[in-house]
Formats: C-alpha cells, sequence, structure tokens
C-alpha cells in the first residue's frame, strides 16, 4: 500500500499509515512551517490585546488595492487537499486567483475568486457538491486534489481601486510522493455574448496534451425573455473537427435536470444552484456539473462547446445572444496551452 503516497483516494484508505507529512497555510501560518503558527504577537488595537500570543490574533490579511499577494509557496512533491476561503462579495469578480505548478511563469488556473468555487454573478450563493462546497455565509470550499512535484505558488490580485479587508484562507496540503502518471489541475475562466447568427459558447478551445476534463461551471444571463437551455454541449476529442464525439442533448440534460429545471438543486456531482429573477434586473443562473465519475479524456487536444438556444412560437428552435461567463476544470501533464488573456476588471462586471 506504500505506492499511495500518501494521496488520501478516499474513505477506504483513511486507516492506512502513509509516508507523508501534514501541513497548512492560513494568515496564521504564511509559510506553513512546523511549530509557527498562532506566533503573532497582538497590539494594543487586537481583540487578542489582553491574552497575548497564540490567540487569534492574525486570522485574516488585507488584500491592498491593484495589487497581488501570494497566499502559498510551498516546496514539493505534494498535494493541496483541501482550500477554504472566505471574503466579502465585493472580491468574487474583482479579484483573481491563480495557481502556478512547478516554476511555470504561466498560470495553470486562472479564474475570478467566486467562480472557481461556483458562485458566479458576483452574488453569494449556496453549493453543495463534492469537489465544491460554499457554506453560509460565503465560506468557500474545495476539495480538488491538487498535486505538484517541484513547488506550488497560489496568488489572489485584487484590481479594485479599493483594498479589501478580511481576507481569510487556510490551505491544507500533505508534502508526499507523487506517482509518474499525476496530472495537475487547470481551470479557465471565459465570457461572451453569444451570436444570434451562431450562438455557440467557447468554454474550452485549443487545449493541448494529454490529460481529462472533470468540470463545467456556468454563470448565464438571459437577455431575452422565455426558455433559454436547449442547446447542446459539444466536447471535440482529438481529432475532432466539425462534428464532436461527444454530444449532449440539451442543457438541462446535461447538468442532471429535466423539462426546464422547475426548480434549483444542488447535488454532490452536479446542479441548479441559482436561478434569480428580481424586478429589475435581466434573469441570472447557475449552473455546475463535475465529471468525477465519468471523467473526459483527451490524448491530443480538447475543445468544448455549448449552444444557446430558445423557441420560437412556431415550435423551432430560436439562436439566443446571451451574456455567458464559465470556467473548465480539466487534469492534464504539463506544459500546458497559453490562456487567452483574461478580461479586464470592467470586462468582468456582471450585468
Amino acid at each position: 500500500m506504500d505506492d499511495l503516497n500518501g494521496i488520501n483516494f478516499g474513505l477506504g484508505t483513511l486507516p492506512l499509515l502513509l509516508n507523508a507529512k501534514s501541513r497548512s497555510i492560513s494568515a496564521e501560518n504564511p509559510k506553513g512551517d512546523t511549530g509557527e503558527g498562532g506566533r503573532e504577537i497582538p497590539d494594543a488595537s487586537s481583540p487578542a490585546s489582553k491574552l497575548g500570543k497564540g490567540w487569534k490574533v492574525r486570522p485574516c490579511i488585507t488584500l491592498a488595492k491593484n495589487s497581488t499577494a501570494n497566499i502559498a509557496k510551498i516546496k514539493g512533491p505534494g498535494i493541496i487537499q483541501h482550500i477554504w476561503i472566505t471574503v466579502n462579495e465585493n472580491a468574487y469578480r474583482d479579484c483573481v486567483l491563480r495557481f502556478f505548478w512547478d516554476g511555470e511563469e504561466s498560470p495553470s488556473i486562472e479564474v475570478p475568486l467566486g467562480d472557481f468555487f461556483a458562485n458566479g454573478h458576483a452574488l453569494r450563493y449556496n453549493v453543495n457538491s463534492l469537489p465544491v462546497v460554499v457554506n453560509p455565509s460565503g465560506g468557500f470550499n474545495c476539495y480538488w486534489p491538487m498535486p505538484f512535484d517541484k513547488n506550488c505558488r497560489i496568488t489572489i490580485e485584487n484590481q479594485r481601486c479599493e483594498d479589501i479587508e478580511g481576507f481569510f484562507y487556510q490551505i491544507s496540503y500533505t508534502l508526499c510522493d507523487i506517482p509518474e502518471n499525476a496530472a495537475y489541475l487547470h481551470a479557465q475562466w471565459r465570457r461572451d455574448v453569444t451570436n444570434r447568427q451562431k450562438p455557440e459558447y467557447i468554454i474550452l478551445d485549443s487545449i493541448s496534451g494529454r490529460g481529462h476534463y472533470v468540470g463545467t461551471f456556468l454563470a448565464w444571463t438571459q437577455l431575452a425573455n422565455g426558455w433559454w437551455g436547449e442547446g447542446e454541449i459539444k466536447f471535440f476529442i482529438d481529432a475532432d473537427r466539425e462534428y464532436p464525439t461527444i454530444c449532449g442533448t440539451g442543457t438541462e440534460d446535461y447538468f442532471g435536470g429535466a423539462w426546464c429545471f422547475g426548480d434549483t438543486y444542488s447535488t454532490p456531482f452536479l446542479g441548479y444552484p441559482l436561478c434569480r429573477k428580481e424586478a429589475g434586473e435581466v434573469p441570472k443562473h447557475s449552473l455546475y456539473r463535475w465529471h468525477v465519475m465519468d471523467p473526459i479524456r483527451f490524448e491530443e487536444n480538447l475543445r468544448v462547446t455549448i449552444q444557446a438556444l430558445g423557441w420560437w412560437p412556431d415550435g423551432k428552435f430560436q439562436p439566443l445572444s446571451d451574456d455567458i461567463t464559465s470556467v473548465g476544470y480539466w487534469y492534464q501533464s504539463e506544459p500546458h496551452s497559453q490562456f487567452p488573456k483574461l478580461p479586464t476588471i470592467e470586462e468582468r462586471w456582471p450585468r
């Protein structure tokens, strides 16, 4: 059983003694060093001033305006097993989370903070899934396993013109050997308004290398009345060109629902946790689909798209012009293809 290398694959491995070391990074122990947690000295203004060291002196940090903070620098090999973050909603679209594996200059994960945790539209709502959980009130949790060999660096960039106070975080990981066939987690954020002439939204494109696709998150804003979810998702794998190998049957079908949803839901692998229809607002929807039990494997390249379709009164499909943002999640061996340039803070603001 030593070949598990410290990686916890589920409840069945919990009784096993493995060659691994548990570590955690937070504002109270920003380097994750042994015996270094809770050493901050309180000043006179601190709530812990009457208690002294070791009593919740530095539980959070302030994200300075127009700046990037390194929240984790870890020397490997190892695997990130859990991330918890909470902060005010004004950080959800205006702060960008990035992960860099093994000294790479281009991030493998580059996503606005809220969207990475399936909270789109810069809104706070609960998510009850297996790899991503959002609890009241805005407790972001991530359980995607993230192995790395040489090192890992995680940053958060505040692109707002003001400081954001009260950024709380905990990054739990294990230092252990990593199997040679372990792939690296990647995630990419995109946004576009679909074209009525060809209402095809691109979730991922030009992904090259060997890997498997593991998740889709969509924050969908309707720009017209009526039903919006007739479009099919399509996975163009390796040699696929005009037609895909995997083709869905409808938007609500892909996310595990049926017949125009009818209600919201949040389950371990798929969900429709947000349907917001407020007076004076355009309708907003959020959906996730985690391919934990059915990863989509590719050997050379991958392209993922979804259509935006509704109905005309005559029973024909209506092409829609809707505002869609997405996060595509996948594992692959490095190096990865260059990501498209992330839209500016103004281009990311929700409607």
